[in-house]
């Protein structure tokens, strides 16, 4: 699927709209989870369905921040170093390759500055919070439930291949 800027770009395939607008269509399905959601929607295109008239829509939604660690001066830094040195290493390389002088040398330069950019960029972000952020996070948008949605042209057809999708056993669901 191809991705659009609101502001321009390609057109968007199919009748999806340029700008962001509420979906429409009506109620086939309602599911807990996204997976569940999203088998689905593949159930109806293993039917031969035409899913380009279903939409899924996320409900109640909600941004959960899951905490991993506790931060601390060594963590910060050994995370500062290792990116530092994933990113000298590839600066590195590109220096290798337009420099006709000392592969090796280049990039091994590449990855000590990378390194040390990394620790120094890591401890002015870490001493700039002052202690009010002491741990490190990944956020994710869910959703109460999820929706799923039909032109009424097909929301009827939709609905009886869901209905079988019911009434088969929880493991040939999988």
């Amino acid at each position: 699927m191809m991705v659009s800027s609101p502001f321009g770009g390609s057109r968007p395939p199919g009748n999806l709209p340029r700008l962001p607008t509420p979906p429409t269509g009506w109620p086939i399905g309602s599911y807990a989870t996204y997976g569940e959601a999203q088998q689905a929607v593949d159930f109806l295109a293993d039917g031969e369905f035409a899913v380009s008239d279903v939409t899924i829509v996320g409900v109640d939604l909600m941004l959960v921040e899951r905490v991993i660690a506790k931060l601390s001066w060594g963590r910060v830094l050994a995370t500062g170093a290792f990116s530092g040195a994933w990113f000298g290493l590839f600066a590195g390389l590109m220096l290798a390759l337009f420099v006709n002088q000392g592969f090796v040398l280049q990039v091994l330069t590449g990855i000590v500055l990378g390194i040390l950019s990394g620790l120094v960029f890591a401890a002015i972000g870490y001493s700039m919070s002052r202690g009010r952020r002491e741990f490190s996070s990944a956020s994710q948008l869910v959703a109460g439930r999820y929706d799923v949605l039909c032109q009424p042209r097909s929301a009827e057809r939709a609905r009886e291949l869901l209905a079988k999708l019911a009434l088969k056993p929880p493991s040939a669901n999988i």
